[in-house]
Formats: C-alpha cells, sequence, structure tokens
C-alpha cells in the first residue's frame, strides 16, 4: 500500500529547489558586480562597503583584541629578554667597578712608594656654563669662574670626556671659552696610532677639518685626535675626538665633546713650560769660576827663604 504524500512533503521540496536557485543567482550577481570593470559598478560596489564594512567593526572587536593582545606579549617577552642583558651587563660593569677600584689604590700606592711628583696641570676648576652666545659667525660660551678663581686666558677647557676649547677673555667673575668649532680657532693636533701632526681648524661646524696634515694616506677614519702640546698652546694628550671623512671628501675631526649639552666644564691649570736657556745647565752642574792669572809672581810659602 503506497504512502500517502503528506503536505509538508508537497511544498518544501519545490521551496528548497526555489530557494537554492535564488541563491546561487544571487552569488553569480555578486560574482558579476565584483568582476564588472564599470564607474557605475564601482560607485555601487562603495556604496555597498560603506554600508557593510563599518557595522562589522563589533565582529572585529574580538580579532584586534587577540592581535593587540599578541603583540602586547611580544613586547613584554622583549622587554624581559632586555632586562635579562641589563642585569648580565650591570654585573659586569660591577666586576669592572671593583677592578678600576684595586687598579686605583695600587696605583695610589705605587706613586706614593716612589714618591711621585704630579703636574699641576693636571688639576682643574669646575664652572658652570652661563649663556651660549653661539652664532653663525663666533661659537662661544659664558662661565661663572674668572680672575677671582685663578682663571688665566688661553686655559684649555674640557666637557669631562674630550676638550671643547680654551679660554678666550677673562673678567672678575666670568670668562668666556671659545670652542674648537669657532672659525678662529687653530690648534695643534697629533693623529694616534700614526703620529701625524696637523692643525684642527674651525669652520662653524661640529665636524672641523683637519688642515697641514703632513701624510693624509696615513690617517684613517676612527684613528684617535689629541692635542700635540706643540708651541705650549694646550697641553699634550688632550682627547679632541676621532678622524672622519667629510661629505667633501676632506678628513674631519668628530669631536668627543658633546656640545650639545654643555653644563659644566673644566677648566685646566695649563701651566707654561718653563723657558730654557742653556740646556748644558740641565747635564751638568755649573763648574766654580777659575783663579784669574794676572801676571804676579805667587807669594812664597811661609816658612820659606828667598835665595
Amino acid at each position: 500500500m503506497a504512502r500517502e504524500r503528506q503536505p509538508e512533503d508537497t511544498y518544501a521540496t519545490p521551496i528548497r529547489r526555489l530557494l537554492i536557485g535564488l541563491a546561487v543567482l544571487f552569488l553569480i550577481a555578486i560574482f558579476l558586480v565584483w568582476r564588472i570593470d564599470s564607474p557605475r559598478v564601482e560607485r555601487f560596489r562603495l556604496a555597498v562597503i560603506d554600508q557593510v564594512v563599518p557595522s562589522f567593526d563589533w565582529a572585529m572587536a574580538p580579532v584586534t583584541g587577540v592581535i593587540k593582545l599578541a603583540g602586547d606579549f611580544q613586547s613584554y617577552q622583549q622587554l624581559a629578554e632586555q632586562n635579562r642583558d641589563l642585569r648580565r651587563e650591570l654585573q659586569q660593569m660591577k666586576a669592572w667597578r671593583e677592578a678600576a677600584l684595586q687598579l686605583e689604590q695600587e696605583n695610589a700606592k705605587l706613586l706614593d712608594l716612589n714618591n711621585v711628583r704630579l703636574d699641576p696641570k693636571l688639576t682643574y676648576i669646575t664652572g658652570v656654563v652661563l649663556a651660549d652666545s653661539g652664532s653663525p659667525f663666533r661659537q662661544s660660551v659664558l662661565l661663572n669662574v674668572g680672575k677671582r678663581d685663578g682663571i688665566i686666558d688661553g686655559w684649555p677647557a674640557m666637557d669631562g670626556i674630550g676638550l671643547v676649547g680654551r679660554i678666550s677673555g677673562v673678567g672678575e667673575n666670568t670668562s668666556r671659552v671659545l670652542l674648537l668649532s669657532d672659525s678662529s680657532s687653530r690648534i695643534p693636533v697629533m693623529i694616534q696610532p700614526s703620529g701625524q701632526r696637523a692643525v684642527l681648524a674651525g669652520d662653524n661646524s661640529l665636524n672641523p677639518p683637519l688642515e697641514f696634515l703632513e701624510d693624509p694616506d696615513l690617517v684613517r677614519p676612527g684613528d684617535r685626535v689629541v692635542s700635540s702640546g706643540d708651541g705650549g698652546v694646550f697641553p699634550a694628550d688632550l682627547l679632541v675626538g676621532q678622524v672622519a671623512l667629510g661629505s667633501d671628501r676632506r678628513l674631519r675631526v668628530r669631536l668627543s665633546a658633546d656640545y650639545e649639552r654643555l653644563e659644566f666644564l673644566r677648566v685646566l691649570r695649563a701651566r707654561p713650560r718653563e723657558t730654557i736657556a742653556d740646556p748644558g745647565d740641565i747635564v751638568a752642574a755649573p763648574q766654580p769660576p777659575e783663579a784669574v792669572d794676572d801676571g804676579a809672581p805667587d807669594a812664597p810659602a811661609e816658612g820659606t827663604v828667598d835665595e
């Protein structure tokens, strides 16, 4: 006996087929709209995107949160690695500090045992930079130390790392420091390790050029530049900077002093060197004056009789 067809079976199959057909047609229409290259279709696509995409922000919120969480986790991991590296470097620095203190104590003991007399030019006076009077034509700074502190015109000034300039003008309570970068600054320097001598000429830039270099082929970028002490302008072996090759293919000096943060300067007591008039007095002591022969006969010795 055949089973009677139910009413829902009679309508379900055609409706299902109709819905499938409509879905296929809708998908084909979307495909065609997204593939057709036409200004009208493009405007239609943009209008659809403007209406649909902003309303999906709530749906993208979990994905955005997960992405941010992953980024934060990576940044925390990087911070943890950097923290471990800093702790390790701190331990190394502590070990170096202990070694430096031991060497300093040992050096002090050796100097005391050998009764070494330190050169007074190594002492210094620290001053505060009051004002920066730099200009395109003159670069200098003003210190709060002057004649009352014993400052003498021509003494070198350092920032604790490298040479900054020299005293050029002293007042009662203030003094002016002419920077190495000033166009009127000229100091003799020596390049290490080649030992080449040159003149550092300021040109109102942070990388002044080297002039009158003996043999430029022996100088390489990165070489150390120190004061040579020639002419008694500056004490020898004061750090100036490093050799660098400029964009104009000239050898220049990258100054070690931080000209952007000149807050305190050390003025070195560079006493003038003693002038030696007679080098022979250093090698041998002066001889006593000899007796002058005036032609008179020597007096007879006491107790003798002339015949």
